[in-house]
């Protein structure tokens, strides 16, 4: 039921804009990993790319030389990104772990693996289809989202997160696959990005005070964080 979401037109009436809002944001926080660690790819592909914003800002950012390449399974996110296709910007209504021969340097999972039903599969996958990986994960598990509840299931509901983690499970989870792990942070996506609701904005500031004084300890009580990782 899930995943039929993403072709019925169920995710697109939840989400018209399919999340483009937050690509300007997304894309600075890749470039900050990128930048940190020095990577420097001639070569990028997103899996789940949704409406292609996330690339489209990072064409414009980063080596005038660097081909992007998106790959989507939804034909409504596709309509959408299809349009801002160009000579170096190019995307693919497709499966990826269905393409064959392909290699990248760089493959991003920015705020995937949360909707897939066999992630452990899929990470499997493309593991030998680039050299680095950048993924982008919310850390939905926190003491707050438990005992309430409700964010958990509006999650799955909304914007179908049928899987939940904390830094420490998705950590783990990568090196049981064999992932290399080169650099990680958080990102602060209830803070830096619109809030959605007063409860979202209100919220924020003992967000802010609690991370300045423990980032772990913030993130685990009160949740409102995702993580980015580097990995080969």
């Amino acid at each position: 039921m899930t995943n039929q979401m993403y072709v019925d037109g169920t995710y697109l009436k939840n989400n018209p804009d399919w999340h483009s809002e937050d690509s300007e944001w997304k894309s600075k926080q890749i470039i900050r990993i990128m930048k940190k660690n020095n990577i420097k790819p001639k070569t990028i592909c997103e899996v789940g790319c949704g409406a292609g914003e996330i690339l489209r800002r990072l064409q414009i950012k980063i080596d005038k030389k660097c081909d992007f390449f998106g790959y989507e399974v939804s034909p409504d996110a596709y309509k959408i990104c299809k349009n801002k296709t160009n000579k170096r910007l190019h995307f693919k209504l497709k499966d990826f772990t269905e393409e064959k021969n392909c290699f990248f340097d760089l493959i991003l999972i920015i705020d995937l693996i949360e909707h897939l039903e066999d992630y452990y599969r899929f990470l499997k996958q493309i593991k030998s289809k680039s050299k680095y990986k950048i993924f982008h994960i919310p850390l939905d598990l926190s003491v707050q989202s438990v005992l309430r509840q409700t964010p958990l299931l509006k999650g799955r509901k909304d914007v179908g997160h049928i899987h939940s983690f904390t830094k420490e499970i998705i950590l783990q989870i990568l090196k049981d696959l064999d992932y290399e792990i080169i650099d990680y942070f958080y990102t602060q996506v209830s803070i830096e990005t619109p809030a959605k609701s007063t409860l979202d904005y209100l919220s924020r500031f003992p967000r802010k005070l609690l991370f300045a004084v423990n980032k772990d300890l913030s993130v685990r009580l009160i949740g409102g964080y995702s993580l980015m990782v580097l990995a080969k």
